[in-house]
């Protein structure tokens, strides 16, 4: 019957997200009609386990556009893409499926409208983030490091800017972000882009922390998202630890823990969730009522 007296509580909404969802079933459309291989510009999403389980069936990750085959299929991930891949897609003959996040897209033509409205435009991220280098391939932006957001452009007063963020930040670091830059910047116009999924999952997250004594946040280590769940239960002052799987968690972290909180993010499929519950072996398991999300996105074009 279980670990005596483990409690998990399980978070909710937690994992896939409508654009993580789309960008999967793009690539396993495509292994499907046209048969591998089918080639994939950078992890279609953060997660080994879905990258893993796609490339056992036909899939090729590769980092660079120049990587793929002349006359190749090639899946763009759903983090989004500079213009430039897709002129050097174009270069190599290749026929390329977008399986980009609508949610980003948004961003992308945000940063071209305010661009041509004349605005300097300033990106609130994670520098080096795949999101982040497709969203500053789109128009001249510059980055603030939301770790850093002291380093602002030293732009004069009369100058109209945009602010603009990536999908997947903390909420509450962003809020700060943005307030460092409105002091500094009072006319600027601001539009946080901090998606739909990812405001969910720390609300829920947020809301669960003061119930537990440790939370897990399934999920990979190059995930965005994932690591913001993480330090956004660790600053509720509860033990927050990421894992990808039952694998590694760390018999000490759960000495003396009776309730122990679960949630994973946006790229983490459920059944990773399952069998870290599973290895935990609680007493019993405690499902959260959160926020319904209804989100889904229609295919891409070129596949309906």
């Amino acid at each position: 019957s279980g670990r005596d007296g483990l409690e998990v509580l399980l978070s909710s909404p937690r994992g896939f997200c409508a654009g993580v969802v789309r960008a999967i079933d793009v690539v396993d459309v495509c292994l499907r009609r046209y048969g591998p291989p089918v080639y994939v510009k950078h992890q279609i999403v953060h997660n080994p386990y879905v990258v893993n389980d796609l490339e056992s069936r036909g899939a090729i990750t590769v980092e660079e556009v120049d990587e793929v085959p002349e006359g190749s299929l090639v899946v763009f991930s759903a983090h989004g893409s500079p213009p430039e891949d897709f002129e050097k897609a174009k270069a190599r003959n290749l026929r390329v499926i977008d399986a980009v996040c609508p949610l980003v897209t948004r961003v992308h033509n945000e940063a071209k409208k305010y661009s041509r409205e004349g605005r300097r435009v300033l990106l609130v991220g994670h520098r080096g983030h795949q999101e982040v280098r497709g969203t500053m391939g789109q128009v001249e932006m510059t980055l603030v490091d939301d770790n850093v957001p002291s380093e602002l452009p030293e732009w004069g007063d009369g100058e109209e800017i945009a602010v603009l963020t990536q999908t997947t930040l903390s909420v509450r670091d962003t809020a700060y972000a943005i307030d460092s830059i409105k002091a500094r910047f009072p006319q600027a116009l601001v539009r946080n882009d901090i998606c739909y999924a990812t405001t969910n999952r720390q609300e829920a997250v947020t809301k669960m922390a003061h119930s537990v004594d440790l939370v897990l946040v399934i999920g990979a280590q190059n995930s965005s998202n994932c690591n913001r769940l993480r330090e956004v239960a660790a600053a509720q002052g509860v033990p927050a630890y990421l894992i990808n799987g039952p694998e590694e968690i760390d018999p000490e972290w759960m000495e003396g823990k009776e309730k122990v909180g679960v949630t994973s993010g946006a790229s983490t499929p459920e059944v990773l969730v399952e069998s870290v519950i599973e290895a935990l072996a609680p007493e019993r398991v405690i499902m959260l009522s959160g926020v319904e999300e209804d989100v889904s996105f229609t295919m891409p074009q070129e596949l309906r």
